[in-house]
C-alpha cells in the first residue's frame, strides 16, 4: 500500500529566494530531492485571497510577479508547470458543501513558483492553487482544511507557503541574525504547538503576547493552519528548516509524514 503524501508548510519569506542563488535555494532543492514525485501539488499561498473560496482551474497557469522592486532577474523566471482542471473539480467537491468558484484568471504567484522552482525544477508535476477565503476564520479555514485530507491517499502533495513570523515594517538587513526576541519567541512558541499537535492553540494564535508583532499579517500566518489541520495521528512532524531573515521574516517550514 502506498504511503500517503506528505503535507508542507514552506516559510517562503522574500522573493529573492527565488533565484537559482537565493538564500534558501539549497535548503529547498535538498527537500525536493528527498521528496517522492507527487501526482500533482495543491498550494495554499498567502498571496492569494478572495472573496469566497476559490481553485485555480485553468490548464496552464500564469506566472505571476506579484511584487516591485526586485531584481529584473526574478521578473524574468517563469514557472511552466502545467495546471489540472481534473484536480481543480476533485478539490471543488471535497469542499462541498462550500461553494468554490473555478478560477481561470489567477495562476501561480509567487508563494507558489518561488518555493515550486527549487522543490521541483523541472515544472513537470501539475500545480493547482487554492485561494485563503478572507471572509473565514482560522476555526472554518481548518475546516475546509480536514476535507482535503482524502488527496493525500491520491499522491497529491499539498503545501501551505506563508510565513509563521512576518512583519514588514520590522524588517532589519542589519538585525540580529537570529532574529528579533519577540519573533524569536513567538517562532518557538509555534514550534512547540506544531511538534505537540496543539491545532488548537495555533488557531488561537493572537492570545500569545508577541502574536501583534510577530504576526499581523492574518494571511501569512492562515497557510501554516491548512497543514497542521492535515496532520494524521501517525504522522511524524519534522522541522526542514528553522532561521529568521531580516529580524522579522520566518523561514521556519515543517513536514508531516508517515
Amino acid at each position: 500500500m502506498q504511503a500517503p503524501s506528505p503535507v508542507l508548510f514552506i516559510g517562503h519569506g522574500s522573493p529573492l529566494n527565488a533565484l537559482p542563488d537565493g538564500a534558501m535555494a539549497p535548503q529547498w532543492a535538498a527537500i525536493g530531492r528527498a521528496l517522492a514525485k507527487p501526482s500533482a501539488v495543491l498550494v495554499v499561498s498567502a498571496h492569494w485571497e478572495t472573496d469566497g473560496v476559490a481553485v485555480t482551474a485553468m490548464a496552464q497557469p500564469r506566472t505571476i510577479h506579484d511584487f516591485r522592486g526586485f531584481p529584473q532577474a526574478l521578473f524574468d523566471m517563469r514557472y511552466p508547470a502545467p495546471g489540472s482542471p481534473e484536480l481543480a473539480a476533485r478539490v471543488a467537491d471535497l469542499l462541498a458543501p462550500t461553494k468554490v468558484r473555478a478560477d481561470h484568471d489567477w495562476g501561480l504567484d509567487h508563494g507558489a513558483w518561488s518555493v515550486l522552482a527549487h522543490l521541483a525544477p523541472r515544472a513537470d508535476i501539475p500545480v493547482v492553487q487554492l485561494s485563503l477565503d478572507r471572509g473565514l476564520d482560522l476555526t472554518a479555514h481548518a475546516d475546509l482544511a480536514r476535507r482535503l485530507d482524502p488527496l493525500r491517499d491520491e499522491g497529491v502533495l499539498i503545501i501551505g507557503s506563508g510565513d509563521v513570523v512576518h512583519n514588514l515594517r520590522a524588517i532589519d538587513p542589519h538585525g540580529p541574525s537570529r532574529g528579533f526576541d519577540w519573533a524569536v519567541r513567538f517562532n518557538d512558541h509555534v514550534k512547540d504547538r506544531v511538534a505537540a499537535g496543539d491545532l488548537d492553540a495555533l488557531v488561537h494564535y493572537r492570545s500569545h503576547p508577541d502574536a501583534a508583532l510577530a504576526a499581523p499579517d492574518f494571511e501569512h500566518y492562515a497557510p501554516l493552519i491548512y497543514i497542521a489541520a492535515l496532520r494524521r495521528s501517525t504522522d511524524r512532524t519534522v522541522v526542514l528548516t528553522d532561521e529568521i531573515q531580516y529580524g522579522s521574516i520566518s523561514m521556519t517550514s515543517f513536514a508531516f509524514c508517515s
